[in-house]
């Protein structure tokens, strides 16, 4: 690591320069090997070499933002795992999801919640919500080369904004593409992964502004049972293994992980009701 210890056991000159609010560009002046659009790839599309995490789904409700995504990670026409989680906490007041190259978009995930914490420690304050989809959006830029080779990873990114005075525009939510390209969602919903074309008419037909919390979670769980139904790289909930989505939301309250029993009871419900009617 260009960053290690010299033979006087002195840190290099780069940690005593003047701080810079970004990690990762102190990562690009210490160490740029070790972020992830810095590594060399072999030639050729390397998309078919690595699993990919599927869908995810977010739907801003009166109290904030609700994201929720599959478990299952594919590679080609192979279940390559049935529980990953693909939806965690970006830091006190906003999520993030992964589809994509899952190795590649778990790494940028984790960098991007060091992001966070690291300019909140340098300038004593939080970023706003539009600045933290900023710098989401450079690392996703960051990472076009790979993508370009087949391991490309598209976040979906939502959060509770403190810093806005209109209620309806509290809870969040902003999309990405494979080259950086940063779009707010006015919807009030959107998806992401191989099943979002599915999950997203889902979403169309049921969702309204002022959805409680629990209508919220019912309809994200609707969509990614939606999504699994139509596309094989999406797990639906396995109920003989007791594997279900990951629920997360954002509030002004923080964000909370739903648990285990709330989630598999929400899912059972939705299981149940398509067993009287299949389609929804």
């Amino acid at each position: 690591m260009a960053a290690g210890l010299d033979p006087s056991w002195r840190l290099p000159a780069v940690f005593a320069a003047p701080a810079t609010s970004s990690f990762t560009d102190f990562l690009t002046m210490s160490a740029p090997e070790l972020l992830p659009g810095r590594r060399p790839l072999p030639l050729g599309d390397a998309g078919d070499l690595a699993p990919h995490g599927t869908t995810i789904v977010a739907v801003a409700y009166s109290d904030g933002v609700i994201m929720a995504g599959d478990r299952r990670a594919t590679m080609g026409n192979i279940i390559a795992s049935r529980d990953i989680e693909k939806v965690h906490s970006a830091d006190a007041y906003s999520l993030i999801g992964i589809a994509g190259t899952a190795g590649v978009g778990l790494e940028l995930m984790r960098l991007f919640q060091v992001e966070l914490e690291h300019y909140e420690k340098i300038e004593g304050a939080m970023l706003s919500l539009d600045g933290k989809a900023n710098r989401l959006a450079t690392m996703v830029r960051n990472n076009l080369g790979a993508a370009m080779q087949g391991l490309a990873v598209v976040p979906l990114f939502g959060g509770y904004d403190l810093d806005s005075v209109d209620p309806s525009r509290k809870g969040r939510i902003f999309s990405f593409d494979v080259a950086g390209g940063l779009y707010e969602e006015s919807g009030g919903y959107d998806a992401i992964g191989s099943g979002s074309l599915f999950a997203k008419s889902a979403l169309k037909k049921r969702y309204r502004p002022g959805l409680s919390a629990s209508e919220a979670i019912r309809l994200a769980m609707e969509a990614l049972y939606d999504a699994a139904d139509d596309d094989t790289a999406t797990g639906g909930p396995d109920l003989t293994r007791k594997i279900f989505p990951v629920v997360m939301s954002a509030t002004v309250e923080g964000t909370h992980r739903l648990t285990e029993a709330d989630t598999e009871a929400v899912a059972r419900a939705v299981v149940d009701a398509r067993m009287v009617n299949p389609g929804g």
